[in-house]
C-alpha cells in the first residue's frame, strides 16, 4: 500500500475539511479504526494502524479533520506501506535530504526546532526524536524522520507571531 501525502490537501483518502465521520467512510479499506471523541475539548481522532505504519486523522476543535500524522514503523520494523511525498519514501529517504527537496520547490524548512521541523504554508510538520536506538547524524537526531503531520495552510502560524 501506498500513502500520498498531499500537503496542504491531505493523506489520500483522507482530505482536510471533511468530517471525521466523512474520512472514516474515505478509508473504510484500513480495517477498523480507533475513534476518540472528546467533547468536553470539542475534539476527536480516528486512528489506524497498516503493517505498523500509524496514521491518524485528527479533528480539533469540531467534527472537521485539521490534519493526518502518519508514524514510522519503529525501529527494526518493516512495512509493506510505504508513505510518499514528493515521490520519497519518507520514513526510508534522509531527513536532509527531504527538506534538501523541499527548498528546490521553493519552500521554506524551519529547522528553528531541530526534532520538529516544520514547512510552514504547505503545512508540513516533522518528528526527528525516538527514544529508540537508530541511526543518527552529527547533530545528534535521528537520520530519518519518525512522523510527518500535513495539516492546513495556517497550521504552524502560531509558531510565527506577527509583529507590532
Amino acid at each position: 500500500m501506498e500513502l500520498v501525502l498531499d500537503p496542504p490537501r491531505g493523506v489520500a483518502p483522507i482530505l482536510l475539511g471533511a468530517t471525521l465521520d466523512e474520512a472514516l467512510a474515505s478509508a473504510s479499506g484500513w480495517g477498523e479504526p480507533r475513534v476518540l471523541r472528546r467533547p468536553s475539548r470539542n475534539s476527536a481522532k480516528a486512528s489506524w494502524s497498516l503493517d505498523h505504519v500509524g496514521v491518524q486523522a485528527l479533528a480539533e476543535g469540531g467534527e472537521r479533520v485539521t490534519a493526518v500524522e502518519v508514524w514510522w514503523p519503529g525501529e527494526g520494523r518493516k512495512s509493506g506501506t510505504r508513505v510518499l511525498l514528493w515521490g520519497d519514501d519518507v520514513f526510508a529517504t534522509p531527513a536532509d535530504e527531504l527538506f534538501r527537496c523541499a527548498r528546490a520547490l521553493g519552500w521554506t524548512v524551519d529547522v528553528s526546532q531541530p526534532e520538529h521541523p516544520v514547512i510552514p504554508g504547505v503545512s508540513l510538520g516533522f518528528t526527528r526524536q525516538t527514544s529508540q536506538e537508530v541511526e543518527r547524524g552529527a547533530d545528534g537526531l535521528p537520520t530519518y524522520v519518525t512522523s510527518v503531520l500535513v495539516a492546513g495552510e495556517d497550521y504552524y502560524n502560531f509558531r510565527y507571531p506577527q509583529g507590532d
